[in-house]
């Protein structure tokens, strides 16, 4: 057998003894290599561009933010110069009124003015009494220093003159240095012509004042002009050396006797908190570092294909790892929820009782819906259902705390208005950012009562001879809201062989849809289910969820059997 060998001319070799590569492999790895870079640098691109996005919506949610919290501000420091003149006018037609009446008696004038006058906050420097018709002749009497007023007798008269045509307060204004004031001018017109009072108060020479001390104000620079023009000769008072405000300002007027006030406002703080001021910056250095790093990581990625392959495999791996983790917290999740359900539920003669719960399909975390029956002396049950808002074991903890609490206070007698309203103190929405609806309701076996009461939940469903309608009681605030809340029993009597159907909000709401329709909804189906009462709580909470609740469902039912 013959054979044919091949003979293959060995690689030609470069001047160093290496191999030389063909010009086209070359060029090919060169192109491949360049290749490589072009996925990194569109995710480096991609990224700074949501970045900066991401800036531009943070900013401009903090402005707006700033500017709505800014407004709310100006909107109470206003409400709070508003609050002043009043007071003002009290004092002013009280001296008017007696004046009118006592003839322009001079010694009773300055009894009733005296204690208004003085050097402490709020009190009138000057305040004196003129006649009606002899304004040029000057004031009949001054309490305290003389008013700047009359240092001008042609304007004072012209002034008066136009205060005394109406039962209103006139502002004057009197700013020039060095002895700034605002005058006040009040007159009640009589047939005769009557009195005016003029108050002055003094303004400080600088201007500057310390209003910062009131909370309206705190945080806050501040320039108040007399009039609606914001001139440095209508500046009352404000609280920096150099106007006018930096932006952003806002700015609301007040009306201020026969003128107005304005008030100008710029926060000193960011009103809205540290972090949003600050987001920003954090995005900007955030995402231009997991830009960075998300290029490097696909470059790398790019680079070890097979690597990456592998990778995927094991994510796989590591997903239905995850999947089987989920499962077991859920359970875990339940197992610990009904654990802080009770295990049974206290049987009575001529009462039926039943209960169930529903954890949510949506998170694994544990709830704070409960329901509890408690039997207070072998013809009466306490009935609980309540909502503590949020997941989680803070939630838990809330619950088991309230349960453990309601079972306490109704073990030492107290009623259920008494218990909610001892309760209440309990739980801080201010310190704990949580709060809970509780509805507790007093169940009399023998007079088919039942005294309830509700911390801003839902209202029991009666059902009777194929009828079904809400049972009305007074609705307090929820727990947490406002420490010692004072809540209020209404006492029903229900007829023979009634249900009483309780529950938490996961059975009625649902996204997209109203709360009121879907309590009509169940209380359309509820007459429809001639069941026991176990049966029943099932078919309401598997027709209200059709079999999939997006919360969880606390559910007790109480039937008089006789």
């Amino acid at each position: 057998m013959s054979s044919v060998e091949s003979v293959q001319r060995p690689p030609a070799t470069s001047r160093g003894g290496k191999a030389a590569q063909p010009v086209g492999a070359i060029t090919a790895s060169r192109t491949r290599s360049r290749h490589v870079y072009w996925l990194p640098l569109a995710t480096l691109i991609i990224g700074l561009l949501v970045t900066g996005a991401l800036v531009l919506v943070s900013q401009s949610q903090y402005e707006s933010n700033q500017k709505h919290l800014l407004n709310l501000r100006v909107r109470d420091a206003a409400a709070l110069l508003g609050e002043s003149l009043p007071a003002t006018a009290v004092t002013m037609s009280a001296a008017v009124e007696q004046a009118n009446f006592t003839n322009g008696s001079i010694p009773r004038f300055q009894r009733l003015v005296a204690p208004a006058v003085g050097t402490r906050p709020n009190q009138f420097e000057s305040l004196s009494l003129w006649k009606v018709g002899a304004l040029d002749q000057g004031p009949l009497v001054v309490v305290g220093s003389p008013p700047k007023l009359n240092a001008v007798p042609a304007r004072a008269s012209a002034i008066l003159a136009a205060a005394s045509r109406s039962p209103t307060l006139d502002v004057v204004g009197l700013l020039q240095a060095p002895n700034p004031r605002i005058g006040y001018a009040y007159a009640n017109p009589t047939e005769s012509g009557g009195y005016i009072v003029y108050a002055e108060r003094p303004l400080p020479a600088n201007r500057r004042s310390s209003l910062q001390s009131t909370n309206q104000f705190a945080g806050l620079d501040y320039a108040i002009y007399l009039g609606t023009k914001q001139t440095p000769q209508a500046l009352l008072v404000t609280d920096r050396a150099r106007l006018p405000l930096p932006s952003p300002s806002d700015t609301q007027t007040v009306p201020f006797g026969n003128t107005h006030l304005t008030l100008v406002m710029a926060p000193r703080v960011s009103l809205a908190g540290a972090l949003p001021k600050n987001l920003p910056w954090i995005i900007t250095v955030l995402g231009a570092f997991l830009s960075i790093a998300a290029a490097f990581m696909t470059l790398r990625l790019t680079q070890r294909r097979r690597g990456a392959e592998e990778l995927a495999g094991r994510l796989e791996v590591t997903a239905e790892e995850n999947q089987r983790l989920y499962a077991e917290q859920r359970g875990i999740a339940q197992t610990l929820q009904h654990a802080l359900l009770p295990d049974r539920l206290p049987q009575i003669p001529g009462i039926q009782a039943s209960a169930r719960y529903e954890a949510g399909e949506e998170g694994v975390e544990i709830g704070g819906d409960w329901y509890d029956l408690i039997e207070l002396d072998g013809r009466r049950l306490l009935l609980v259902v309540g909502d503590v808002s949020g997941h989680g074991l803070r939630a838990a903890t809330t619950m088991a705390e309230l349960r453990y609490a309601i079972r306490a206070y109704a073990a030492q007698g107290d009623d259920p208005a008494e218990i909610l309203t001892k309760i209440s103190k309990l739980v801080d929405v201010s310190e704990s950012g949580q709060l809970a609806t509780v509805l507790c309701a007093g169940v009399d076996m023998e007079a088919r009562q039942l005294s309830i009461t509700s911390a801003g939940h839902l209202p029991p469903l009666l059902l009777s001879n194929g009828d079904s309608r809400y049972l009305e009681a007074d609705v307090g605030l929820p727990i947490g809201v406002q420490e010692g809340t004072v809540y209020r029993s209404t006492t029903v009597t229900v007829p023979p062989e009634a249900t009483v159907v309780a529950f938490t909000d996961g059975l009625v709401e649902t996204r997209g849809d109203s709360l009121d329709r879907r309590l009509e909804q169940l209380r359309a189906a509820a007459p429809s289910h001639d069941q026991g009462l176990p049966e029943l709580l099932g078919s309401l909470v598997s027709e209200m969820t059709n079999g999939r609740s997006q919360d969880d469902i606390a559910i007790v039912g109480v039937r008089w059997t006789s």
